[in-house]
């Protein structure tokens, strides 16, 4: 039988999301849709704790795994890109911060595949040595609408506007077209793009919407939902599909299609 590849997931810290009861211990949780959309393409996937603070059980873990995927969330702590935290920054999460950004790192060093969507482009942007806007209403001059949030009235696959993809990407690869309409609730974006990065895709206003590799055989980030997208549209499914198959050349030593050229 061909050996299904092991994508680790890092949870969140629940208590981080929001307000719960005091009493309720603390606890780690993460949204399914990203677990059953890579089941749906034949990965493993194995939930990753935050183990930040235990790095020989946390780098144990990581040996088990073929690829890294960084789910959405909170916002990143701007002391993990050297800036104060200011009113525009909302919840974060210390330890998830620390483990994923630890096991992106340790993943672009050994070649092990990274996919990041939402805040798992910001930590891969991060991990790379990039920077971030705590907030683009405020520090962005004329930026669209990004945070059409569900909380705000919106579904979740509500397609709020048009991104532009690099022709030469892995985006493009799996998408096969110039331009695509995308989910979006952030208000969080790129603003420096970290070392050996480049950009593969952006909003209307020039916000950074996708970012790769120019140098790892697989390490790519979508700032929107692609999990929300991916039961109705196959193209959104290809870039799954995509990781997990890098996963699996990764778990047999196999070389996958190179990187976008920069």
């Amino acid at each position: 039988m061909q050996q299904r590849p092991v994508i680790g997931i890092p949870m969140q810290t629940l208590q981080a999301i929001d307000r719960i009861p005091e009493d309720l211990p603390m606890s780690w949780v993460m949204n399914q849709r990203y677990i059953l959309t890579l089941t749906s393409v034949g990965a493993i996937p194995w939930m990753i704790p935050l183990l930040c603070e235990d790095v020989g059980t946390l780098r144990a873990a990581y040996e088990h795994l073929d690829g890294v995927f960084i789910a959405g969330g909170v916002d990143m702590d701007p002391a993990t890109y050297g800036e104060e935290m200011t009113p525009l920054c909302g919840r974060i999460d210390p330890p998830r911060d620390q483990t994923e950004l630890a096991l992106t790192r340790w993943a672009m060093e050994d070649g092990k595949p990274v996919l990041g969507v939402c805040r798992g482009l910001q930590v891969i942007n991060v991990a790379a040595g990039g920077t971030l806007y705590q907030d683009l209403a405020t520090q962005y001059p004329d930026a669209i609408k990004h945070d059409y949030y569900p909380g705000a009235g919106h579904a979740r696959d509500y397609l709020a506007h048009e991104v532009r993809i690099e022709g030469r990407s892995r985006l493009h690869r799996s998408f096969e077209a110039e331009q695509i309409r995308v989910n979006s609730m952030h208000h969080q974006a790129i603003k420096t793009l970290g070392e050996g990065l480049v950009g593969t895709a952006w909003a209307p206003d020039g916000v950074i919407e996708a970012a790769e590799s120019a140098e790892h055989p697989f390490v790519a980030g979508a700032q929107w939902h692609p999990e929300m997208l991916a039961d109705t549209d196959a193209p959104t499914l290809r870039l799954f599909t995509a990781f997990t198959e890098a996963a699996e050349a990764f778990h047999e030593g196999r070389r996958i299609a190179g990187p976008v050229a920069a």
